[in-house]
């Protein structure tokens, strides 16, 4: 009988140890997640044949800014300007994931790119 007891409170830890790793493991689920972006053409920019894009939610804007200056094979010397829901310019450092938290609509985040300033 003091056996039980002995060993009740060690699967309680254990249980409790297995519930706080799932939840460290869905929290990192969670981080690792990948965003849909829409990137739409304004203004002057070429447009992108493919327009939706999964990008992982840690990445910065800054990351995509220059992922689309090698998709469109723009000159050093060229501007790109990057917005969000035609609204404003976010800083190259800010993380998709905290756009995306605040201005997706319908599971996306729609981001506008050209070449020359056009708001904000």
């Amino acid at each position: 009988m003091e056996e039980g007891k002995d060993k009740t409170p060690e699967v309680a830890v254990e249980v409790q140890e297995q519930q706080e790793q799932e939840t460290a493991k869905d929290s990192k689920d969670t981080s690792n997640k990948k965003i849909d972006v829409l990137l739409k053409a304004t203004g002057d920019a070429p447009i992108m044949k493919k327009k939706r894009w999964a990008v992982e939610g840690d990445k910065p804007v800054g990351w995509v800014t220059e992922f689309i200056r090698r998709y469109l094979k723009l000159e050093p010397s060229e501007t790109l300007f990057v917005y969000v829901n035609q609204c404003f310019a976010p800083a190259p450092d800010q993380i998709i994931r905290n756009l995306y938290e605040c201005f997706g609509s319908d599971g996306k985040l729609v981001l506008q790119y050209c070449k020359t300033q056009a708001w904000g």
